[in-house]
């Protein structure tokens, strides 16, 4: 964990250390200025949380990594992929996943279990993020976001790093109903009766894709088991939301 004077403390992957003009972190609950339920940087403004508080959370997070803007998308649970530009940077976007080619643009999303994907593209100097819950990772959202990257700027998979967040570990990924809810070649990476292991479905998913399992890195790390420094909402229900953010730095 890295930490800031403001107490804000985030995860950063090995994956990215050899770039350091990529500016990247998983944020953690401490720090921040929301009300104590939320233990306190909560990052989500889809909560209970007071707005103002949310926003300065966000403004924290954005001094934190030095960029000019933070954009977040209006989450879907779905598969819409947004390519944030300098133009349409005021524009809200409805969509689990984004990437740019801008420098100083922080690209976010909030989550409470489900998985923040960060994309790196070395060679076109993009970066993306990806919001994934179990919707999200039943429709594949890794390669929609994969297939809009190499369609809009010529990227190819074996080139790509992707690092995972903090997320629901196989221990507390539960599914009562998962011949309704999950694709059929998911019932293979259930662990025990009922429970799946989606930190490996998603890595089966980017391999498909054609990246490299070496440049992918999984921070397997439970939300749910991490109460500490995570939020989850299996777990508490009524909860804030942790962020994960990659920008590049300009």
């Amino acid at each position: 964990m890295k930490s800031d004077k403001e107490k804000l403390e985030w995860l950063e992957f090995d994956l990215l250390e050899n770039f350091p003009h990529v500016l990247h972190g998983v944020f953690s609950r401490h720090g921040g200025t929301s009300q104590e339920s939320f233990s306190s940087l909560n990052l989500g403004d889809g909560t209970s949380d007071h707005p103002d508080r949310v926003k300065a959370n966000r403004e924290m997070v954005k001094k934190a990594l030095g960029v000019d803007h933070l954009v977040f998308p209006h989450a879907t649970h779905g598969t819409n992929v947004h390519r944030v530009t300098a133009k349409n940077l005021g524009k809200p976007a409805h969509a689990d996943a984004l990437f740019t080619t801008e420098k100083k643009i922080g690209l976010g999303v909030t989550h409470a279990d489900c998985q923040a994907a960060l994309f790196y593209d070395p060679v076109h100097e993009a970066v993306g993020v990806v919001h994934c819950g179990w919707r999200g990772s039943a429709q594949n959202i890794y390669a929609r976001m994969v297939d809009a990257m190499q369609r809009e700027i010529g990227t190819q998979p074996q080139n790509l790093i992707v690092c995972i967040s903090p997320s629901l570990g196989p221990d507390h990924a539960e599914f009562k109903n998962y011949k309704q809810e999950l694709p059929q070649d998911f019932w293979s990476h259930m662990v025990k009766p009922f429970y799946f292991d989606f930190w490996e479905i998603s890595r089966k998913q980017l391999s498909a894709c054609g990246i490299p399992d070496k440049n992918v890195e999984t921070a397997s790390i439970c939300s749910y088991c991490n109460e500490k420094d995570y939020f989850s909402h299996r777990r508490d229900k009524h909860t804030g939301r942790n962020a994960t953010v990659i920008a590049l730095k300009g």
